[in-house]
């Protein structure tokens, strides 16, 4: 996967979020005197691994870039209900301007890594890696992505354009799939990702046999999965995908795939509970 630019990144997502949330003006925060100052904590109400922080900083200092925020957790860290993630210090304005946007990008991040977390704890002392997928919600995959490697996870290609996922379709406009295998080893550039997705035995048998090293077991039983590693026999990365959950996943793992690929990570998150408690002084 291709390296992420997280200033740019992070840069692009806090902008746009601050210019779809206050616009040409926050018309609620001229209540509060221009020159006032504020001071506020962030607690979250549940556990959750902690992830996010840099975006959130960003969004307090676009607006008052000598706000001062002191963390009280650090990024990746489990932390427990109830517990205080941060003080805030700052322009009182800028300061409830920025709350939600800030506040909206550390519960969604903490919850991808949380659940991230949640299911590398699952297959620990396996061989399975727990790996995202595209299903990312719009205008953050890369941040999503990012939030997956603070939970413990690995990262799949980040779009189109920096990786090779042959699927049914694929197969079928190109004649079979010692044919695309084929093609697509000529035409992709050096030590880029090519997988094959197969449905069965027969497929995965050609796979293997037209040189594949990246195969997507798909939709295939927790027995049938087995009986593709052994099959397999180490020629060629397996990876399962579809259907997948929490209570499945340490028997797939157990089946002896390499990967696991879950797009739950970052399309079926419920974002963590956070407050922001704030006063004048």
């Amino acid at each position: 996967m291709s390296p992420i630019n997280l200033n740019d990144t992070i840069f692009a997502n806090v902008n746009a979020a601050l210019q779809e949330d206050i616009g040409s003006g926050d018309l609620t925060a001229q209540l509060i005197p221009e020159n006032a100052l504020g001071l506020a904590t962030v607690i979250t109400r549940q556990e959750a691994v902690v992830c996010g922080i840099q975006w959130f900083e960003a969004c307090f200092k676009k607006l008052d870039p000598d706000c001062q925020i002191n963390w009280l957790v650090a990024e990746g860290e489990r932390v427990r209900a109830n517990q205080t993630l941060c003080e805030i210090k700052g322009q009182a304005r800028a300061m409830l301007s920025a709350e939600r946007p800030a506040l909206n990008f550390l519960q969604t991040l903490s919850a991808t890594a949380t659940l991230t977390r949640r299911y590398v704890e699952a297959v620990a002392g396996t061989r399975a890696k727990i790996m995202d997928t595209r299903k990312t919600l719009p205008g953050l995959r890369l941040a999503q992505k990012y939030a997956v490697t603070v939970g413990g996870g690995h990262n799949q290609r980040i779009g189109l354009f920096d990786g090779v996922l042959i699927k049914e379709n694929h197969i079928a406009a190109a004649h079979g799939i010692a044919a695309v295998v084929a093609h697509a080893f000529k035409i992709t550039p050096a030590n880029t990702s090519i997988q094959i997705e197969v449905e069965n035995f027969d497929e995965l048998e050609q796979a293997l046999n037209a040189g594949a090293k990246l195969i997507l077991l798909d939709n295939f039983s927790v027995a049938e999965m087995r009986q593709a590693v052994a099959m397999t026999a180490n020629r060629a990365e397996l990876e399962a995908s579809g259907g997948i959950s929490l209570q499945t996943v340490r028997e797939i793992a157990e089946t002896g795939v390499d990967r696991i690929s879950i797009g739950a990570l970052t399309k079926d998150i419920q974002a963590l509970d956070l407050s922001m408690r704030f006063t004048t002084i």
